[in-house]
C-alpha cells in the first residue's frame, strides 16, 4: 500500500478496506479518496484497471456481495460504478 497511487489521478495515499483476510488480504477494496474510484481486491490480487477495461456487471456484483463492508460514499458515489441507480 505504501507505494500505490491511483492510476487515474495519481493521488497518494490510498485507503485499504479489508473484507476477508488470512495471511494476506483475500478480498477487499482500495479507494482513492480524491476521485472516489475504487479497485477490488479479489483472490489476493488488486485489480487496478482503467475504467474502460473494467467489467460493470462483475464490479457491481462485487459491490453487492460486500455492501455491508463498503463505505457508504463508495456505494452511492464510487467511480466508475456504484449502487445508486438501483
Amino acid at each position: 500500500m505504501e507505494i500505490l497511487a491511483c492510476p487515474i489521478d495519481k493521488h497518494y495515499p490510498l485507503e485499504l478496506y479489508v473484507f476477508e483476510e488470512k495471511e494476506e488480504v483475500i478480498e477487499g477494496m482500495i479507494i482513492c479518496p480524491k476521485c472516489l474510484r475504487w479497485y477490488p481486491i479479489k483472490d489476493e490480487i488488486p485489480e487496478m484497471l482503467p475504467d474502460e477495461l473494467r467489467d460493470e456487471k462483475e464490479e457491481l456484483s462485487f459491490l453487492r456481495k460486500w455492501h455491508d463492508k463498503v463505505p457508504q460514499r463508495i456505494l452511492l458515489e464510487g467511480r466508475p460504478f456504484n449502487l445508486s441507480k438501483g
